[in-house]
């Protein structure tokens, strides 16, 4: 569990972090201030894994906090301003998130976050009892989640990370599309296009470019890829 405060001034702000660190489901937040003075003082006495801070707050601007607090906790800045995340970047944030943001960049951001080291030998420990070639650990912003390969129906790319798709349940991993090319079985897992791999055990029926994985689901197939699919799926 991540322990976390907010810095930031504006009501709207504070309320997309609140419900995003909500969502996540893995997130504690300990406390939410106006202004630097007040993280400042709750600081001194809490241990805070992580600092969501505005730049442009009352007092206390965010980067004079950062220049003038030493912090323990990693910090991901929160502005509607562009014109500071170079400077940022000289005190070690982790991420700067561009006001609006949605919740897959917030998720991007957060899955920066390292694991405390108690929390990273308990997920050693757990990998080293329970991984099989059957078994994989997806890190899905701040949790490792432990997923059974043959209920994988497809896996899509997006951006910067991946979506991991199990039926009734959609995973967030930070992992690219060529790792999942290079880590799954090739003879059950096959890219039929540049956002897709899919399971071929899934496999209800292909008409013209497109494929029908458990009956609901159609997925293009592109011009690149369907020489090989068709090769390996009617071998």
């Amino acid at each position: 569990m991540i322990r976390c405060i907010i810095i930031e001034d504006q009501p709207p702000a504070q309320r997309v972090l609140k419900k995003y660190i909500a969502d996540m489901g893995n997130m504690d937040l300990k406390g939410t201030f106006a202004d630097a003075l007040q993280a400042m003082a709750f600081l001194k006495t809490e241990s805070i894994d992580l600092i969501f801070l505005d730049i442009h707050l009352p007092k206390i601007s965010g980067i004079d906090f950062l220049k003038n607090t030493s912090l323990n906790p990693k910090v991901i800045l929160t502005t509607a301003f562009s014109d500071y995340a170079l400077e940022s970047y000289e005190y070690d944030v982790i991420d700067y998130l561009l006001k609006p943001f949605s919740f897959e960049r917030f998720v991007q951001a957060v899955s920066k976050v390292p694991p405390p080291k108690s929390e990273q030998l308990q997920i050693k420990n757990s990998i080293t009892r329970e991984t099989s070639p059957e078994i994989i650990f997806i890190k899905s912003g701040y949790e490792h989640i432990k997923i059974d390969v043959s209920d994988i129906i497809f896996i899509h790319s997006d951006a910067d990370y991946t979506e991991v798709y199990t039926g009734l349940y959609k995973h967030l991993s930070q992992e690219p599309l060529r790792f999942w090319e290079g880590f799954l079985d090739p003879n059950r897992f096959i890219r039929i296009h540049k956002s897709y791999i899919i399971n071929t055990l899934k496999i209800e029926k292909i008409i013209g470019n497109r494929v029908y994985l458990d009956k609901k689901t159609a997925l293009p197939i592109g011009r690149a890829y369907k020489e090989h699919f068709m090769k390996h799926v009617l071998k």
